[in-house]
């Protein structure tokens, strides 16, 4: 009977869940090619060829899209065996920007119950100011929190990914002639917003508030109904939304960083940051 690598199988899913070798590698706490080692040492156990490698990109092959429900169930059965031992669960308070948090945080969050059954996250959404002073408090654990270009960052912050932030509004929608440009704002203190507002009075283009929302989902909904435009990145926007700052004439937002800031020591919960991370950093690059 043939005996699985469970690593090597858990380098498969990370892998094929990333789309990267890198981004695995990173989530592992290793390096590519000893990750790429690992799909080969198991590719050649199987007899199969499990991805389909180019330059540019990683996919499964027919025989790895078979192999991954299958390899999902062999590690969460690993993961179940080892918390039925266990005297306590792990609990992991996060806080997760408005700004930062997008469509796909469902489909990370079953990531990492299939990858970790016997953590319990606490998840905590909000802006980036609250919930740095949330973390400064020791309430959180760990938040991944927006900042703007012109913002210096603190000396615990670990930068994830840079990206820009656009005027995104519904695909036909237009002001209305010689009226102030109508925008749909997160509440303040938000840096997105303080941002926009500060480069439209630069521009010397008039604006009105038409609809402040307490999140982005609220926010979304409002531009998708033709009631504004807002200053969002394209990855947390909802679907349908362009950019219509082009076409409107308005000026050119910088580009944020989204950083990480954590206490966390136990390597289990690092690992689990590191797969949140990658996530967030994915959707960025599907988006």
């Amino acid at each position: 009977m043939k005996v699985l690598d469970l690593d090597a199988v858990r380098a498969f899913v990370l892998v094929a869940d990333l789309r990267s070798f890198t981004r695995a590698a990173d989530a592992l706490d290793t390096t590519q090619s000893a990750v790429s080692l690992k799909l080969k040492r198991l590719e050649r156990h199987l007899g199969k060829q499990l991805l389909e490698r180019t330059p540019r990109v990683v996919k499964l092959s027919p025989e790895g899209g078979a192999f991954l429900a299958a390899a999902r169930d062999l590690l969460s059965a690993h993961e179940r065996a080892l918390g039925s031992l266990a005297v306590e669960r792990r609990k992991l308070a996060l806080g997760l920007s408005e700004h930062v948090a997008d469509a796909n945080l469902p489909h990370l969050l079953a990531r990492l119950n299939t990858h970790d059954p016997g953590l319990v996250l606490e998840l905590h959404m909000g802006m980036s100011a609250g919930l740095l002073a949330r973390f400064d408090e020791r309430q959180l654990d760990a938040v991944i929190v927006r900042y703007e270009r012109d913002e210096p960052p603190r000396d615990d912050a670990e930068t994830l990914f840079t990206e820009p932030i656009v005027w995104l509004g519904a695909p036909d929608w237009s002001p209305r002639p010689d009226s102030p440009l109508p925008l749909a704002l997160l509440t303040a203190p938000c840096s997105v917003r303080a941002a926009a507002l500060r480069a439209l009075d630069t521009a010397g283009v008039p604006w009105a508030e038409t609809f402040i929302g307490g999140g982005v989902t609220a926010i979304g909904a409002a531009v998708a109904a033709g009631l504004a435009v807002s200053p969002l990145a394209r990855r947390v926007a909802p679907r349908g939304l362009v950019d219509v700052g082009t076409r409107l004439g308005l000026p050119a937002l910088p580009d944020s960083r989204v950083t990480l800031h954590s206490r966390v020591r136990d390597e289990r919960s690092i690992e689990t940051l590191r797969l949140i991370a990658n996530g967030l950093q994915n959707g960025l690059q599907g988006g």
